[in-house]
């Protein structure tokens, strides 16, 4: 399985994105800011800030002695977060690979909110994130649970490992682990005093559609991006289908579990 491409994201599926976390990837994100306890003028770095919102809250939080530079690999929902800059704001195109801009030891916080699960080499983006922070610095990550999946994932997978998409290498998953894994890696990069709690996270869609809209968005078209046309539609089709014998009366729970975890620079 490859990592997911940053090229199937179109302003479309970024403005869907901007209307429905507000609901869903927003909520947990204030839930990790709380988590953090954000002191006023701090310095903050939001990696995958998607279109800006949390970043907005956490710019509020540690206020105009504080900052927070906000930087996301999808240039369609830079754009849309740019319009939320302001002295203590600054967003721009970037990704946790490559935090070369920054100095180190330059940030007190790091945070990813529904990020890290689309990372492929989480080790190297650890390592650069360590190397931003100060001493004692607090990295925050909210991320999706692998033993925790909902009734949409496994469908998905259920629908691609039929033979008529078996020539089509999977691509643009998310890569999920576990609480076990996760302090793992935190311990590996040189965090320490790991904290960290699997929360439950039951989302509720309307149809099946709204929920495979809000797949489509959430993981900038790829969904079902590594098949072609005609098959892609095909998948959809039989997933829809398959997403409304789930369906409890009106409207579709999509259960599963997020990981919430708080570590130091050691």
């Amino acid at each position: 399985m490859s990592g997911p491409s940053l090229a199937l994201d179109t302003p479309e599926l970024a403005r869907h994105y901007e209307a429905i976390s507000r609901e869903r990837q927003f909520k947990a994100g204030l839930e990790l800011l709380a988590s953090l306890r954000l002191r006023p003028g701090e310095q903050l770095l939001d990696i995958g800030c998607g279109t800006g919102l949390l970043a907005t809250r956490a710019a509020d939080t540690v206020g105009p002695t504080g900052a927070v530079i906000a930087i996301d690999p999808l240039a369609t929902r830079i754009e849309i977060a740019q319009r939320r800059s302001r002295p203590n704001l600054t967003f721009a195109v970037g990704n946790a690979y490559v935090l070369d801009a920054f100095e180190p030891a330059s940030f007190d916080v790091v945070y990813l909110n529904a990020v890290f699960h689309w990372l492929d080499d989480k080790p190297a983006a650890l390592a650069q994130i360590h190397r931003v922070l100060r001493p004692g610095g607090r990295i925050g990550i909210a991320t999706g649970s692998r033993e925790h999946p909902g009734v949409l994932q496994r469908i998905r997978e259920e629908v691609l490992a039929r033979p008529e998409y078996a020539a089509y290498p999977l691509r643009g998953a998310a890569q999920r682990i576990c609480a076990a894994e996760l302090s793992a890696l935190l311990a590996a990069a040189g965090f320490a005093a790991a904290r960290i709690d699997i929360q439950p996270n039951e989302q509720v869609h309307a149809d099946a559609e709204a929920a495979i809209a809000f797949a489509q968005a959430s993981s900038f078209g790829n969904f079902l991006g590594h098949l072609p046309e005609p098959l892609r539609i095909r998948a959809r089709d039989q997933i829809r289908v398959a997403l409304d014998e789930q369906r409890q009366g009106s409207s579709i729970a999509q259960e599963g579990a997020r990981l919430f975890a708080i570590a130091l620079r050691a």
